[in-house]
């Protein structure tokens, strides 16, 4: 809670006392408002600073400012929770910056706000972090809500006005409406303002404000007893005690959840309220609002949000309520007057159900009262990895998962879903290059400003492909049916190949057979990457990876500046290597025609280290670092005999070499013994069918 100097003890009194049973009074619910009005803040208002207050960091990605926010990456004990969602950046920022627009009133609180995506694209997750952030916000920051008392303790009090003590009770308001819409015609102006002034120059957002009438029930008591006292406001405010509340789902008390049924079955009382027919013989009328439960999900979601799960496929009438409950804040309860609410109206919807609503011109008022959110599914690998890794890791999976298991399963799933590059664009560019870029990686010749036109010009990547789910069930098959100890890339593919067989989502024959293939490229990709990895490990003596850069950079120093080295066995000049300094570049792959570009592009790098007075490390080049590595491997390669892994061939000489690069996969790459073994069974047979690269 923010501090509020002097004024924070008095503060703090009056909410330690607004826990007790006896609440407090109205006198003091306008003192508490006025040292801080935080409480009356509206729906809209209150997530905007749940999500601010939560902490967020900014950062560009491809020239773009995008803001990270903690609300929706949520950290236990280090570890991400189950609803923590990764990547969205762009969207995430587009609704905050709804709720932002709606908390200062700029129009956006008049919205219904739709979450449009594919299928398991984390809409609900959204939706649940919302509500279950909101129930935890409300305990931290307070808010509050009247209940009438006493109001069987009336007494006859003359011929015209006759007190029925059967028909009064006591009662919280079932809207949990905010105490200040009881302030009277007269003086709501006037506290208003006082609570205003006094909250200047302690941070304060929002002015205060409240319009519209009380809720029938709670209009009907009011009513009564300013008739009772005479309109003696003051007097009426002693039957009044002001509750903190706590809102709660469970409890029904401001977050409410709507799922369509049955189209025959569907009652939109449910959304507003329906009549209690055992109180209409005690109460005499069925539009008397004592005999009616206003407890219909926009009602009870008042002071919070109601989701609506697959809201488009809610019945026309259905949706007619939802007009006026986003563009006028009103809902008409069965044989009453329209009724104000301050709730967030939140619904979700696939691609399907968005179409029929587009094309629908019954829909044109709703969608003029629409601000749709597009949630698509993740485009960049990391990010994708990361929604596997929260659930599949070693607290909760009881077999070891072998490195890259789980990223090329992601790296599958990521390919589905973006755009096959256009050639006439650009140029060689491939599919699996596309994803490297979109991840971060630097690929020579393609800068920033390219990727994000290729972005720009792919808007609807991520709206169709491989959901998460689809992944998540091969890999916990993986985990579950296979009787290994350990789960290997291999095993996760195979289970994906399988399932897109028998897949009912992918219908297309056409289609199922370019996942296919993707598939393929990224089985290709991992034996290249698990060859890189051996290749490290066999070229990882320090020493001489800094001893073959040291010659790399002579060479390309005399190269650049057109000089002749001295050669160290026959004391002569020579000219720089070109036949040495190829046998790298060509690793990296530098094509000779841009040989010239890629030195160019080390001096600068080197010459800026110098300028900032840092010493350059090749290690932080990727391109030069695998150039390297790939070099010195190839020169180490020959004196080990990968043979004797496949034939099991008894040699104590080999065998230690063997054993050493399976213990640094082990220590340095998270291998187990399992999986390192047949990591290198795999790489000896890769060599074996002459692949050396």
């Amino acid at each position: 809670m923010a501090k509020r100097g002097k004024d924070e003890s008095l503060f703090n009194d009056l909410v330690t006392k607004s826990k007790t049973i006896d609440g407090i009074s109205m006198d003091e619910y306008i003192q508490l408002l006025k040292e801080d009005a935080r409480p009356a803040r509206t729906s809209f208002q209150r997530v905007y600073d749940m999500i601010e207050e939560t902490g967020f960091e900014k950062f560009k990605e491809f020239k773009k400012d995008l803001v990270r926010y903690n609300f929706f990456n949520n950290m236990v004990d280090g570890e991400y929770t189950e609803n923590s969602i990764f990547g969205l950046e762009e969207n995430l920022m587009e609704l905050v910056n709804h709720f932002k627009g709606a908390a200062y009133k700029l129009g956006a609180e008049k919205r219904v706000l739709l979450l449009h995506g594919p299928v398991s694209s984390a809409k609900s997750t959204i939706a649940r972090l919302l509500k279950r952030g909101l129930e935890d916000y409300s305990y931290e920051q307070p808010l509050f809500a009247h209940e009438w008392v006493g109001l069987g303790e009336l007494t006859n009090k003359n011929e015209g006005i006759i007190v029925d003590r059967k028909k009064l009770f006591d009662q919280i308001c079932q809207m949990h409406e905010d105490p200040i819409k009881l302030l009277s015609r007269e003086n709501k102006a006037a506290i208003l303002r006082e609570i205003n002034e006094a909250n200047k120059g302690k941070d304060m957002k929002y002015p205060v404000e409240r319009d519209g009438n009380l809720c029938p029930h709670c209009r009907f008591n009011y009513k009564m007893l300013m008739k009772y006292y005479d309109g003696d406001w003051n007097k009426v405010m002693k039957h009044v005690r002001i509750n903190r509340i706590y809102l709660s789902e469970a409890d029904r008390v401001g977050i409410g959840t709507f799922q369509p049924k049955d189209e025959k079955n569907q009652d939109s009382t449910e959304l507003t309220g329906n009549i209690d027919y055992r109180k209409i013989a005690l109460i005499g009328a069925d539009s008397d609002p004592r005999a009616f439960n206003f407890d219909g999900e926009l009602c009870i979601a008042n002071r919070g949000i109601v989701e609506f799960i697959e809201i488009l496929k809610l019945e026309t009438a259905f949706l007619y309520d939802l007009l006026t409950a986003s563009q006028e804040h009103e809902i008409k309860p069965k044989k009453f007057a329209l009724t104000k609410v301050d709730e967030i109206i939140l619904g979700h919807t696939n691609e399907e159900e968005y179409k029929k609503f587009q094309e629908d011109e019954m829909m044109r008022a709703l969608r003029d009262r629409t601000k749709r959110i597009n949630i698509p599914y993740n485009v960049k690998l990391s990010h994708e990895i990361m929604v596997y890794s929260k659930d599949y890791n070693k607290k909760r999976v009881p077999k070891h998962i072998a490195p890259h298991a789980i990223e090329m399963a992601a790296m599958w799933a990521v390919l589905t879903r973006i755009d096959a590059p256009k050639e006439e664009l650009t140029g060689a560019l491939t599919k699996m290059q596309k994803l490297r870029l979109y991840d971060g990686e630097h690929i020579p010749k393609y800068t920033e400003d390219f990727v994000k036109k290729l972005k720009e010009d792919s808007e609807r990547e991520g709206l169709d492909g491989i959901s998460p789910r689809f992944i998540q069930n091969a890999i916990y098959e993986a985990i579950t049916s296979i009787n290994e100890p350990c789960v290997n890339a291999f095993m996760i593919l195979s289970k994906l190949k399988n399932d897109l067989k028998t897949s009912t989502l992918v219908n297309s024959a056409e289609e199922k057979t370019n996942y296919r293939e993707l598939l393929g490229n990224v089985e290709k990709e991992y034996e290249d990457i698990i060859k890189d990895e051996i290749q490290r490990v066999i070229s990882s003596d320090a020493t001489e990876l800094d001893e073959l850069y040291q010659k790399y950079i002579l060479n390309l120093k005399a190269f650049m500046q057109k000089e002749t080295m001295v050669d160290n066995l026959t004391g002569r000049d020579k000219p720089a290597d070109e036949r040495f300094m190829r046998s790298i570049e060509e690793k990296v792959p530098v094509d000779e025609a841009d040989k010239e570009s890629f030195r160019t592009t080390i001096m600068q790098y080197i010459a800026c280290c110098k300028i900032d007075d840092k010493k350059f490390d090749f290690r932080s080049n990727v391109e030069l670092r695998k150039g390297l590595e790939k070099k010195l491997f190839e020169d180490k390669k020959e004196s080990i005999n990968f043979q004797q892994v496949l034939l099991n061939e008894e040699d104590a000489e080999e065998e230690l070499k063997i054993n050493k690069i399976a213990d640094r996969l082990i220590k340095d790459f998270g291998y187990c013994n399992v999986c390192a073994k047949n990591t290198l069974e795999l790489v000896a047979s890769i060599f074996a069918k002459g692949d050396v690269e």
